[in-house]
C-alpha cells in the first residue's frame, strides 16, 4: 500500500522511520497494513492517555498500521502533519463517517 497524498506520504515515511527504529528491522522488512485519512471522535487521536482530558469534538486525522515481523505498530496523528506511536492497549477506532480530508 501506498500513500498518494504528499501530506499522508509524509506521516507515512514519518511512521516507516520510527517503526524501523522500534522494531530493529530495516524499512524494507516492514509491511504497511494502511495508512488512511480519518475522523477522530475527539482530541485523543485515537489515543487517548490515561487521566487525561481531550477536546470532544470531531478531529480529522491519519492512522497509519505497521506491520513488523510479528508486532502490529499504530501510529495515530491530526490532518496537519505528525504522527505518534499508539501503544496497541490505548488504540481506539476512528468515529464513523470515513475520510476526514478538509
Amino acid at each position: 500500500m501506498t500513500a498518494t497524498d504528499p501530506a499522508l506520504q509524509a506521516q507515512l515515511d514519518e511512521a516507516l522511520q520510527d517503526a524501523s527504529k522500534r522494531s530493529g528491522l530495516p524499512r524494507a522488512q516492514l509491511r504497511v497494513v494502511d495508512a488512511e485519512f480519518v475522523t477522530w471522535a475527539d482530541g485523543a487521536a485515537g489515543c487517548p492517555e490515561p487521566g487525561m482530558m481531550y477536546t470532544q469534538a470531531l478531529v480529522p486525522g491519519v492512522r497509519i498500521r505497521i506491520q513488523a515481523g510479528a508486532q502490529l505498530l499504530n501510529y495515530h496523528g491530526g490532518r496537519r502533519g505528525g504522527v505518534a506511536f499508539c501503544p496497541a492497549g490505548r488504540v481506539s477506532t476512528p468515529s464513523a463517517g470515513g475520510d476526514a480530508r478538509m
